[in-house]
């Protein structure tokens, strides 16, 4: 059935035209509708021309006045014969219809329809088809009823069959809305003021449809005539069509028969079949939509609100919802059974009451245990619903001694009560509390059997997002113990990172990041990404960086280690790709080492004008590739200048050049900023927004230091024992010098011990030592053995093999590292507070 448009005088109608005169629209199929708004007094606050056709009264009569006044209705009680009534189906008393009444005065929280009688001043009785829609949120309006001619209706419809409903026939599964047109010419004072009242009389209207509609007819000066929205009715009503006396007799006894659980009387067995059917294809329906409006994503959070706000309020007036506390985690659990120590988290709550009733006494997101004796246990235990037809005064007291001060019995005793358990693969996840309220039908075994099929739908899609979120747990998990912490400061440089993961399905990501120390105050900082997502391309990552890690503190040249690298990739197998820069800041000489392998450059940003450039260096293949040179470029630079390396995430957009992201790259890289994170933050604001980025970003920003000349003193030393003694006395003389005296006991004795070995184990190149003071005092002992030192243990009568064991002991950090001529070894004292 569509219903139309209201106008001012329909085609056929005068403007005098009383309400029993024809009121079928000339388009075949329409009617007009009266719609009336209700507010939370019980007064009028919207009467449409449609009303005021039917209802024979003016507006100016009809707003702020008590809606029961201006609605005369008869009753809808079947009797046999009428004088009044042709087809002998309805009496003539006074008063208003039981279903519209209780919609009227707010007793009934759900929607209802049904058909009555008007008695309209000078003019015949009209029969009258009426929708009632209560109206939830923090408006006044309380209720919003729909009302139409029945009598236009059946002239339109009525095919001819003998017998045929012409109702039955033409009862609409779906609604389309109304035309807003009866409030488009003068109900409403200002444009404004209409944009933001019809989404409150007509619900499934938004805010930004009702601006267009109002924009529409301010531009161009006449009435939107006709609006059409689909929407499912929610509710399927007995529209009290007319029918013979007797059958309506049989249909009543059957439906009481059906409703007691009662044997049906054979002379009402058709009746209630027809009942039953009904019945069963109604619940067929809702299923059907509710299954579509809940998995729509794999958020575990939107699904548990989908869940919920799927059966208010046409299945039920309440709907708690509550979950395992491994489930809202996102964290695998046993398969057992649940006992009374398992803790249930409730994690939503849609309701029909007044809002924030429930907020204070039962708050979402509040743990709790349930004890053995009462029916939520019992359904979390058995897996199958629970059905309470009526929750009395004493259950209402035993279910509130478990929410300790809160008394929650003037919410739940009288109530219809039914629990359907949440399962999937037979492991109960949660379980939602249904209540009803006490002027609504109980909860009866349809109504468990409809439930409890609406339980095992909801509990597979709550699985399939519980699964989805505890395997992004992992992989993020995965990601994050694979990424480095740095230290702020390191030897030479400050350094900020940030890792963004993509917004992709599956939002873990090869991308890293990685800064190692070098001997010689040097710094390896490194940024690299395996191509593609998910748990593989993360375990890759995790794999090239380690071995970056490896041969970093091998002090390998740049363009060898990724020669290696990719010599590793190949082993690994050729399933990923990956690209990786990898840089060498040395400070003592004020340059970067670069090599890169097919990664984007990185960014220098210089202190001296604050202008900003690409750093030119040979491209080079992906890691993985096999076969291709790699080369490697020295770039000076100078203390304060600032090197930006990122992933591709940063800059490449879909559809545009990705020299366009580099320029933009370099221009917020070049920004004044108060700190390093302040600096990268300024970079992700500027790029990491542009054009819906999806891929994940990893971003490492440096500022490079030097170490000043005096803050350096190297000596070397004759392959001769007696040199041991010259470098204890050089480390004091020196130490003294720096005002650093305090560390000089210290460093004397540790540096003499890797001279020691130094001078042992060199084979013709003289010894080098060196001090460099920075941030920490570093001390380093080169020679041309080419095997590193190992720590011993040493026995009572061993001459050899305490050195290392000492230096390990008293340093701040020790290690050794090969390089072309020789090995490295050097400690780490920290530099006294001042």
């Amino acid at each position: 059935m569509k219903h139309g448009t209201e106008r001012d005088t329909p085609p056929g109608r005068g403007a005098g035209a009383g309400p029993g005169t024809v009121r079928t629209d000339p388009v075949a199929g329409r009617v007009p509708l009266a719609v009336v708004v209700v507010d939370r007094d019980g007064l009028v606050s919207h009467w449409s021309r449609g009303a005021r056709r039917l209802f024979a009264l003016p507006k100016e009569e009809a707003i702020g006045r008590p809606a029961p006044d201006l609605l005369p209705v008869s009753g809808v009680l079947p009797e046999t014969g009428n004088a009044g009534d042709t087809d002998g189906s309805w009496a003539a008393y006074d008063g208003l219809g039981p279903g519209l009444e209780s919609s009227l005065d707010g007793r009934l929280s759900y929607p209802a329809a049904g058909r009555a009688r008007l008695t309209v001043p000078d003019d015949d009785r009209v029969d009258v088809l009426w929708w009632a829609y209560p109206l939830v949120g923090p408006g006044p309006e309380r209720l919003l009823v729909l009302a139409a001619d029945a009598d236009a209706l059946r002239r339109d419809h009525v095919t001819g069959e003998p017998g045929e409903d012409p109702y039955r026939t033409a009862a609409p599964t779906t609604v389309e809305r109304i035309a807003p047109g009866f409030a488009l010419h003068t109900d409403f004072p200002g444009a404004d003021e209409l944009a933001r009242r019809l989404p409150e009389i007509l619900p499934s209207m938004s805010v930004g449809e009702s601006a267009r509609i109002v924009a529409q007819v301010l531009e161009l000066g006449y009435p939107v005539l006709e609006f059409s929205r689909h929407d499912r009715v929610p509710v399927t009503p007995d529209w009290g069509v007319p029918r013979r006396a007797e059958r309506s007799a049989r249909r009543e006894r059957a439906a009481r028969a059906l409703a007691a659980g009662e044997p049906v009387p054979e002379d009402v067995r058709e009746e209630a079949e027809d009942l039953e059917y009904a019945a069963v294809r109604e619940r067929l329906e809702f299923l059907n939509e509710v299954s579509g409006r809940i998995g729509t994503s794999l958020d575990l959070a939107r699904t548990i609100v989908e869940v919920s706000r799927a059966v208010v309020p046409r299945f039920t007036d309440v709907a708690g919802t509550y979950l395992r506390e491994q489930v809202v985690a996102g964290e695998g659990f046993d398969d057992g059974v649940p006992d009374t120590t398992t803790m249930w988290h409730r994690v939503a709550l849609e309701h029909t009451d007044e809002p924030g009733r429930w907020d204070d006494v039962v708050p979402v997101g509040e743990a709790m245990p349930f004890p053995a004796h009462t029916p939520f246990f019992q359904c979390m235990t058995s897996g199958e619903p629970v059905l309470v037809p009526r929750i009395t005064e004493e259950m209402g007291h035993a279910i509130a001694s478990q929410f300790e001060k809160r008394d929650i019995r003037p919410l739940i005793t009288g109530r219809s009560m039914l629990l359907v358990p949440l399962k999937a693969r037979n492991v109960v996840l949660g379980f939602m509390i249904l209540l009803r309220h006490p002027e609504r039908p109980v909860f009866n075994d349809m109504d468990r059997v409809t439930g409890a099929e609406l339980a095992a739908r909801a509990g597979l899609v709550l699985d399939n997002a519980r699964m989805y979120t505890y395997q992004e747990n992992v992989a993020e998990t995965l990601q994050d113990s694979m990424l480095p912490h740095i230290p702020a400061r390191m030897a030479g440089c400050d350094i900020a990172t940030r890792y963004l993961p993509g917004t992709l399905l599956g939002r873990v990501g090869g991308d890293w990041f990685d800064a190692v120390k070098l001997p010689g105050a040097r710094t390896a900082l490194v940024v690299g990404d395996v191509m593609g997502h998910g748990l593989g391309s993360a375990a890759m990552m995790g794999q090239l960086r380690t071995a970056v890690q490896t041969m970093a503190g091998l002090d390998l040249p740049p363009a060898q280690l990724l020669r290696n690298l990719d010599d590793l990739a190949q082993r690994l197998g050729d399933t990923y790709l990956a690209t990786c820069l990898y840089v060498v800041h040395d400070p003592l000489a004020g340059e970067l080492h670069l090599a890169n392998a097919g990664h984007i450059p990185p960014v220098l940003v210089r202190a001296a004008d604050g202008g900003s450039e690409l750093i030119e260096l040979p491209t080079g293949a992906p890691i993985g590739v096999g076969g291709v040179p790699f080369e490697a470029v020295r770039v000076p630079v100078a203390p304060g200048d600032r090197l930006v390396m990122c992933t591709d995430g940063l800059v490449e957009v879909r559809g545009e050049d990705i020299g366009t992201g580099l320029a933009a790259l370099c221009e917020s890289a070049a920004h004044p900023a108060a700190s390093m994170d302040d600096a990268c933050d300024t970079i992700i604001r500027a790029l990491g927004t542009r054009g819906g980025r999806k891929d994940d970003v990893a971003l490492l920003m440096a500022r490079l230091g030097g170490i000043d000349a005096d803050a350096v003193a190297e000596w070397r030393l004759a392959r001769d024992p007696a040199e041991v003694g010259r470098a204890r006395a050089a480390v004091r003389e020196q130490l003294h010098d720096w005002g650093l005296a305090r560390l000089a006991d210290t460093a004397e004795l540790m540096a003499g011990e890797l001279v020691t070995n130094a001078v042992r184990h060199a084979h013709a190149r003289p010894v080098q030592l060196r001090l460099v003071r920075a941030d920490t005092l570093l001390c380093e002992v080169d020679d041309d053995d080419h095997d590193l030192p190992a720590l011993r243990s040493a026995g009572p009568t061993d001459e050899a093999g305490r050195g290392l064991r000492v230096v390990s002991t008293l340093a701040r950090e020790w290690g050794a590292s090969r390089t072309k001529t020789g090995k490295t070894v050097w400690f780490e004292l920290t530099l006294p507070r001042r």
